[in-house]
């Protein structure tokens, strides 16, 4: 039977429609963000949210953008071209949060008791004329890549621990601070596992200490996003940090926990080579990916304790403003903090 609708009759129905469309949650939208990285094992918390869906889950369609430094993704997120990132606090990092551009609102990668952590290097050449622990890193030359780098707060603390001296050569790019050590240019450096075990097993260079030993609790990376969208856009930051957090989750289950065996750790580690040493089959990159394998902080927690320390040594050395907050630097809001 037709049914015709007179309008009043018609207005209700509409009526009807929009408070039953009210009543419903909002569905995603697909927001288009940009989420930058390093190629890197310890970014492994975004490439495992794009595999398996926690951002598009989250309502996030994500692209990932690839940086070779740690300053140059700083200016990025100030610049807007990117949304979202994991890297190490850097000078140029806390002179954006100076001036309004950007905000720390988790943590990433810490140095953890009993997990191995980054490693101080030396080049065969320096290693074989007596370069064979830090106490010996005075008169040497450390590799970093910009000053104001987390390369040149690393080699500080160590020289300042041992009481040596020594002098720092930038090399804008860890490609190019890796070649320099394999060939002798410089002395020293520091790197996460994931690089420094392969580079020492070619005997190109040599282990020879733990930054862990030095700076306990080191928070390695941070993440991070323009001032704007921790002010204004806190839905979407909200739902960045909840993806970003299952696939951190994943990661340390399966690498760390050993939860899911052998079977989880190849699973992963096969996940991983689509952004990690991915010029070379899987069957080469596999150690060096495991080899990496350091614990990512759950929930994004951060520890303040060593963003303070960090901020008060590129203040000592006079290359950010001393008038710099741990405020002006960190947004609190988002994530558990700790003193650690």
């Amino acid at each position: 039977m037709d049914m015709k609708l007179n309008r009043r009759q018609t207005l209700g129905l509409m009526g009807g429609a929009a408070a039953s469309a009210l009543a419903t949650p909002a569905i995603a939208q697909n927001r288009k963000i940009v989420v930058g990285a390093l190629r890197f094992t310890s970014h492994s918390g975004s490439f495992v949210a794009v595999e398996r869906g926690y951002f598009a889950d989250a309502g996030l369609d994500v692209e990932l953008k690839f940086f070779q430094a740690a300053q140059p993704m700083a200016v990025a997120i100030a610049s807007g071209d990117v949304d979202y990132a994991v890297t190490a606090i850097s000078g140029g990092l806390i002179s954006l949060a100076d001036k309004g551009a950007i905000k720390v609102i988790g943590g990433c990668l810490s140095e953890e008791k009993g997990i191995d952590g980054q490693k101080i290097l030396a080049s065969d050449a320096a290693f074989k004329a007596g370069l064979t622990s830090p106490a010996q890193l005075g008169g040497k030359t450390f590799g970093m890549t910009t000053a104001g780098s987390s390369f040149h707060y690393m080699g500080s603390k160590v020289a300042t621990a041992e009481g040596v001296e020594m002098s720092f050569k930038p090399l804008q790019k860890v490609g190019a601070v890796i070649g320099a050590l394999k060939s002798g240019q410089i002395d020293a450096w520091s790197i996460v596992p994931h690089i420094a075990k392969p580079l020492a097993g070619s005997g190109a260079v040599h282990i020879i200490g733990d930054i862990a030993d030095y700076l306990p609790g080191y928070q390695v990376t941070t993440v991070f996003t323009s001032a704007k969208n921790a002010s204004d856009e806190r839905q979407q930051t909200q739902d960045f940090l909840t993806g970003f957090g299952k696939g951190v989750s994943d990661y340390n289950a399966a690498m760390i926990e050993k939860a899911g065996g052998e079977d989880g750790v190849n699973a992963m580690v096969d996940l991983i080579h689509k952004y990690v040493y991915t010029d070379r089959p899987l069957e080469k990159a596999a150690p060096s990916i495991i080899n990496g394998t350091m614990r990512l902080n759950e929930g994004s927690k951060l520890n303040v304790a060593s963003v303070r320390d960090q901020l008060q040594w590129f203040q000592s050395e006079d290359l950010v403003s001393n008038d710099v907050t741990l405020e002006t630097l960190v947004d609190s809001s988002y994530v558990e903090t700790y003193e650690g």
